[in-house]
């Protein structure tokens, strides 16, 4: 048995400069961070030549083709893996549509549970890459490519998007009690919403490559990230507050859908409680709302909120990772 351990992400700043639409044009940025709640995929030999996925439901089939879950099949069709395995996943967090790239994650994870039952080792880099190229060509996913990147590295990192499609990671490089104080200082609320996040993104995807004005707003969040990254290197909070609100109120404008009356009543009381910033994870619509505060305005902006649950989520310094194998 293998089993591998992939972590969820948080992102602070530059989500959707990762689309083709845009990053093949401007380049693109985000700064974000992978965290502690993880997707684990195990992989098993199975006694027969059929292939079991479970997840959700449960698929038993003869072969690659039949399974319905397109990712899966799309992995093992690609991997050219053809029965006599069973693969199970489970995930700390809701599977769909929380905005922390729990789909990506599953992908990552699955990637290298496979690579490791064919006894492959696959660097991060390659990692992401080939998760990329399944969601997004084999699948079709009218995604971005910053989830696949935060799952497969792990930590606190500027994740930069280059014209010519090649991705890079530069890690974050701050002092430890500055990282510990950002961790600290960030609430996390789960609204009970989801939503499609490739609908979203579809729709950003398409105004992005048709208005002139959301490319402008789109460059803003890049210059976003950049500032960000620049003040962590400086060991500089100051400011964290002010970029997290500013690319949130952007954000928000690109297309209708990213927010609603609620979550920005939301929003906004956790602002009058003593929130500096703060936005919606991933591609908004619902999921997870962070907000950035002192830890003595915590406990205010948690009561100002009884209709959401807090969760606290904590960074992880680790990438996807084998935890367990098996022979």
């Amino acid at each position: 048995m293998i089993i591998s351990e992939t972590p969820l992400r948080m992102s602070f700043v530059g989500g959707g400069s990762d689309l083709p639409a845009f990053y093949r044009r401007h380049g693109g940025a985000v700064v974000s961070t992978a965290i502690d709640k993880y997707v684990y995929l195990s992989v098993n030999k199975k006694f027969d030549d059929r292939i079991r996925v479970s997840y959700s439901k449960t698929e038993d089939v003869q072969t690659a083709a039949e399974v319905e879950h397109q990712i899966v099949r799309a992995t093992l069709l690609r991997l050219g893996i053809g029965g006599g395995l069973e693969i199970t996943s489970v995930a700390d967090i809701p599977s769909r549509g929380t905005g922390l790239g729990s789909s990506s994650s599953f992908t990552v994870g699955l990637l290298h549970a496979l690579h490791a039952y064919r006894r492959q080792y696959v660097s991060p880099q390659e990692l992401a890459a080939e998760s990329c190229h399944i969601e997004l060509e084999l699948c079709r996913e009218t995604i971005g490519k910053q989830d696949q990147y935060a799952a497969a590295y792990g930590g606190l990192n500027t994740i930069y998007f280059h014209p010519d499609d090649t991705v890079s990671v530069e890690p974050i490089v701050c002092d430890r009690e500055v990282a510990r104080a950002l961790e600290k200082s960030i609430l996390s609320f789960y609204t009970g919403v989801t939503r499609s996040t490739a609908a979203l993104l579809g729709r950003q995807s398409q105004r992005v490559e048709e208005d002139a004005t959301a490319q402008r707003t789109m460059c803003r969040i890049v210059q976003l990230a950049h500032t960000l990254r620049d003040e962590l290197r400086r060991n500089n909070l100051q400011a964290f507050g002010e970029i997290l609100h500013e690319g949130w109120m952007l954000k928000r404008e690109m297309v209708q859908g990213i927010s609603s009356s609620e979550i920005d009543e939301w929003y906004a009381r956790g602002r009058r409680a003593g929130a500096l910033g703060g936005k919606l994870l991933g591609a908004g619509g619902g999921g997870f709302l962070i907000f950035f505060a002192p830890l003595e305005r915590h406990a205010e902006i948690e009561a100002a909120l009884p209709e959401l649950r807090r969760f606290d989520l904590r960074f992880d310094a680790r990438g996807s990772r084998i935890i367990l194998f098996h022979n």
